[in-house]
């Protein structure tokens, strides 16, 4: 009898952590004009989209952190304080199940500054015809 319960309850937790906890997948798809969003694909075929108007994204940086005698590089996506124009309101990290390596950060981080470039470069339209 104790066994079994045992098992029962071994099997609702692996349950909860495939459905809540084990990301199968993350994706980041930026357009310039819109915004920023960021799935999070689990392992029981739930997602978990988020997303970021492109006027309330500041700057998108690689950060890095010391974990363990390791330093590890993930991506963020720094958010402008509405108050203050020159600060930061939140920073929101990218990829943090994955863990990619340094180098696909910078490849993904050269693709969001080349779009977040083109957005500020790109004539504004006032809506005044």
């Amino acid at each position: 009898m104790v066994l079994s319960a045992a098992i029962f309850i071994t099997l609702i937790g692996l349950i909860i952590y495939l459905h809540f906890v084990k990301v199968d997948q993350e994706s980041l798809l930026v357009i310039g004009s819109l915004g920023i969003q960021v799935t999070s694909s689990y392992a029981s075929g739930k997602e978990s989209t988020t997303f970021i108007e492109m006027g309330q994204v500041k700057d998108v940086v690689i950060n890095e952190a010391i974990h363990m005698q390791k330093v590890i590089y993930y991506l963020c996506i720094l958010l402008q304080d509405p108050g203050d124009p020159q600060g930061v309101s939140e920073v929101v990290p990218l990829f943090q199940s994955s863990k990619p390596r340094l180098d696909c950060l910078i490849e993904v981080y050269k693709s969001c500054q080349e779009i977040l470039e083109q957005r500020k470069t790109a004539p504004q339209s006032s809506g005044i015809k």
